[in-house]
């Protein structure tokens, strides 16, 4: 009885995967040349030099995000995994991680925008990232597996897939978030839809969008883990090891390592999430309709042009001499 209803998907999902590769093989090839020679170069970039380069680096970066206290945390923090051995599994997950969120992002973000401009869209993108946040992150890896065989191509692309909806999701709220008023301003002015968007939706929609970049990282990083099942090495095949192995150090180590790198790129994204006033008053002084290189300029003379504003006399009123004689004089008195 069970047999005669049931329906077979499984089936039908494995044939449709055997097929994509029979005719995409080529692609495929491409796609993880691509990857495997963009995660060598970025790999060898953290690798190669001294570890203390690359840690006064990311301490660059944390002290121009959120400051000191960020700066000397995040070196810290990278010293307690060069203390405990991991540095360069450690500098592998990385790799995996800015590679894998990157190419994310860089889909995320247009489709996120597209979806707020467009009902349409957004009504059929739902169902999509609903389905792409609910499935097992382990189902991912085995196409991933068939396509591109063992190593970190098929850890990156299980990644890009498991970690899209989030940045897709955030942009859209963003650009839908921002007030109304204020992009009827900017038509009203005359400024292109594609001004509108970089100088006035884009800087508003910040917050929201830097918070799907910093999610979209976190899922990245979550899957490091996984992807050192399928080969990918760094981090997540030392927790994998430690596993087959019952090694508690090791895996304690590894472990600490994972939350050291996840706990730094969230505070350092997360800093980043605030609109800084250059791109606010861009946003400000395009309802001026001054060009991209005025803006700066309206922008600054903003509030003195607040200030004559108040000061001067009504529009069609003319200046009138303190000592000069009324225009309408009073009749004289015989």
């Amino acid at each position: 009885m069970n047999d005669a209803f049931r329906l077979p998907l499984g089936d039908v999902v494995e044939t449709a995967v055997r097929w994509t590769i029979d005719v995409l093989g080529g692609f495929f090839d491409v796609v993880a040349l691509v990857f495997n020679g963009l995660y060598g170069w970025l790999d060898a970039s953290l690798s190669t030099p001294p570890f203390w380069v690359v840690i006064l680096v990311i301490a660059a970066f944390a002290y121009w995000s959120k400051g000191l206290m960020l700066a000397v945390g995040s070196a810290v923090g990278l010293l307690v995994i060069v203390a405990v051995g991991q540095w360069a599994n450690a500098m592998d997950s990385l790799a995996l991680v800015i590679l894998a969120a990157a190419v994310a992002i860089a889909i995320a973000v247009p489709l996120g925008i597209w979806a707020a401009r467009n009902d349409r869209v957004s009504a059929t993108l739902r169902p999509v990232l609903d389905f792409l946040q609910t499935m097992p992150a382990f189902v991912y890896l085995i196409p991933a597996m068939l396509i591109f065989g063992v190593g970190p191509v098929p850890g990156m692309v299980a990644t890009i897939v498991f970690a899209l909806a989030p940045g897709v999701r955030l942009t859209e709220l963003g650009i839908r978030g921002v007030d109304p008023e204020i992009v009827e301003a900017g038509h009203a002015f005359g400024a292109s839809p594609g001004r509108i968007l970089r100088q006035i939706q884009l800087p508003l929609a910040l917050p929201s969008i830097m918070a799907g970049v910093n999610q979209v990282i976190m899922l990245s990083l979550s899957m490091v883990v996984i992807a050192g099942m399928v080969g990918a090495g760094g981090l997540g095949g030392q927790v994998v090891q430690s596993l087959s192995r019952i090694d508690i150090g090791l895996g304690v180590e590894a472990g600490l390592s994972v939350v050291i790198l996840a706990m730094i790129l969230d505070r350092v994204t997360s800093g980043f999430s605030t609109a800084r006033p250059r791109t606010v008053r861009r946003a400000d002084a395009v309802g001026s309709g001054a060009p991209d290189g005025q803006t700066d300029a309206a922008a600054r003379g903003s509030a003195d042009a607040e200030g004559r504003a108040i000061a001067a006399p009504k529009a069609g009123a003319r200046a009138v001499p303190d000592d000069a004689p009324s225009a309408h004089p009073e009749p004289a008195h015989v």
